[in-house]
């Protein structure tokens, strides 16, 4: 019931335009008053909560993603959709660029993951999964045009999706806001 009522909401242009200016910063805003347990967004999409390394700052940027969890595999899928929007999300270019990340899932601590960009074969492979978790991501799409939608899979260093076990772990946003490297832990 509230899937179809949410892929006609987020169909329109009102919440189009509205949505990406409002829900990321009242969805932050909750996550910090409630300790990491909540977020409004949960209530009818399932949201994770990614920090990653700024490209150009270096500094830590977090925000609240769509995202699927593959509870077998111990990864998850996150959805780079903007709303819409023409250009690609911010945090898809810092995880491109650096695809060490921290993610909050549903209230628990932050655990370190690494991003991978999926192509649009294996895109295509977790179509279900995609739609489960963003009911208006075929919309998004069309209004997105040419430049398409990332969806990248985080996984944990031990998951099975891993590809390279001796990735160091993202640093703590906490290092990076005191100017210290990961090198100097």
């Amino acid at each position: 019931m509230i899937r179809p009522l949410l892929a006609g909401i987020g169909a329109t242009p009102a919440f189009t335009r509205l949505a990406p200016h409002v829900l990321p910063r009242c969805d932050l805003a909750f996550h910090r008053l409630t300790g990491g347990r909540w977020t409004p967004s949960r209530l009818v999409l399932p949201v994770l909560v990614l920090t990653t390394t700024g490209r150009r700052t270096g500094w830590p940027r977090t925000t609240p993603v769509c995202a699927y969890h593959d509870e077998a595999a111990g990864s998850w899928l996150v959805i780079g959709s903007n709303f819409g929007r023409p250009e690609h999300p911010a945090w898809s270019g810092n995880l491109l660029h650096t695809p060490r990340a921290l993610a909050a899932w549903q209230g628990r601590p932050p655990v370190a993951v690494t991003a991978r960009l999926l192509t649009p074969g294996e895109q295509e492979a977790e179509r279900g999964h995609i739609l489960r978790a963003l009911p208006v991501y075929d919309h998004y799409a069309a209004r997105a045009g040419s430049r398409g939608i990332r969806v990248f899979r985080l996984t944990r260093p031990e998951s099975p999706y891993a590809r390279d076990s001796t990735r160091r772990t993202a640093p703590r946003p906490a290092d990076r806001c005191r100017g210290r490297s990961p090198s100097d832990s």
